[in-house]
């Protein structure tokens, strides 16, 4: 399975090969650094193996900062447009997350949960078939 994605203004170009969409797993996160970096109520991200991912177009700007919580968070992004790409902790391990948006068709990765719901705005629902986790290690 091969998914395309890149920025909005097209400096950016990538490719994730995949054997399954199983490989994959998009979430939805309501906590506090991914409101303010995507200045929405949510962040959504695909975490896949980084041996599947690859930029075919452009490079990326890096900017690494403390999560909040003392863990050292990168983020990818076009420096062009400033369209997060890429996002992955000092644990991330073998993995990166890829921001949903950026797909260029995400249906191809739904959703699998949502978590930090516990701090999910009061009007938004939660949504049904998705896994709830109230923090991230729960």
């Amino acid at each position: 399975m091969i998914c395309n994605g890149g920025c909005y203004c097209g400096t950016i170009r990538y490719e994730i090969k995949l054997e399954s969409p199983d490989e994959a797993r998009t979430s939805i996160c309501h906590c506090k650094n991914c409101k303010k970096f995507t200045g929405s109520e949510f962040g959504i991200t695909a975490k896949l193996p980084w041996k599947s991912f690859r930029i075919t177009q452009g490079s990326l700007t890096k900017h690494e900062s403390d999560n909040g919580s003392g863990t050292k968070l990168t983020r990818q992004f076009c420096g062009t447009c400033g369209s997060g790409i890429l996002e992955y902790g000092a644990g991330a391990g073998e993995n990166t997350y890829v921001f949903y948006g950026t797909l260029d068709e995400p249906d191809q990765l739904p959703p699998k949960g949502e978590f930090f719901c516990k701090v999910r705005a009061g009007w938004m629902p939660e949504i049904p078939g998705l896994f709830q986790k109230k923090e991230i290690k729960e």
